[in-house]
């Protein structure tokens, strides 16, 4: 039997990318127990509004940012979902299908309010959005491993969960030592964004870099034709 994982950090309400690489494994792990960056996806993301688009973003209290890791990231600001979902809600009123995801979005805003750790807002919207997708993948956490090399520690993971297969993303080609992985038998794979097909928004010209919310909002339960999980595309090796 083969096993495709993939393993990444958790992001705030990511684009459709993320959950793509979501929906084509069978087990999806959070790597928040790794350094805390800042004015990255972690903890922010976009929804197009002219060429800038509006940046969403979730106050974060860092101790250290150098030593900080994702999973010790808090909030410090409380009052951050309601003015996402405020921004969210006039941004998307005209949006076709924003009645029908309007009641499941709000309810992740909201109990996203009482978590104190940015990884515990992040894992509320990844999960929530997975089942609006119809995505069942497993998701679970990384749990430490005891090595400096990002590659040897993706690849331990791996092995800890009888992986056959690790999925990435393209980029990871110019940094991850394919050796490593082919040493411990498990098959390279990379996702391929090159035939994401463009879905129609509020306005022009189209933003393909913002929340997966977007393509919800605007395509409805047509998204996932939007997607590569539910067309059974190749991966790239």
């Amino acid at each position: 039997m083969t096993k495709r994982i993939a393993i990444i950090q958790s992001n705030y309400i990511p684009w459709r990318g993320y959950f793509d690489m979501i929906g084509m494994s069978d087990e999806f792990v959070l790597l928040d127990n790794v350094q805390y960056t800042k004015n990255d996806w972690r903890n922010r993301n976009r929804i197009p509004n002219g060429r800038e688009g509006i940046w969403l973003t979730i106050p974060v209290r860092t101790a250290d940012a150098r030593s900080q890791r994702i999973d010790q990231a808090a909030v410090s600001d409380p009052r951050w979902a309601r003015k996402h979902w405020n921004t969210i809600s006039q941004a998307y009123a005209r949006a076709p299908h924003f009645k029908r995801y309007e009641t499941a979005v709000a309810a992740m805003y909201e109990r996203a309010t009482s978590e104190k750790l940015l990884t515990g807002v992040n894992r509320i919207f990844i999960e929530g959005i997975c089942a609006l997708l119809g995505i069942q993948t497993v998701l679970s956490y990384a749990q430490p491993v005891d090595t400096e090399d990002p590659t040897e520690r993706v690849v331990r993971l791996c092995q800890s969960r009888a992986a056959t297969h690790y999925l990435t993303g393209p980029s990871a080609r110019n940094y991850v030592k394919a050796e490593l992985f082919e040493r411990a038998n498990i098959e390279l794979e990379y996702m391929d964004y090159s035939a994401y097909r463009p879905y129609r928004q509020l306005q022009a010209p189209f933003d393909p870099a913002v929340t997966v919310l977007d393509l919800l909002f605007n395509e409805g339960t047509a998204a996932p034709q939007f997607m590569a999980f539910a067309s059974g595309v190749e991966l790239d090796r």
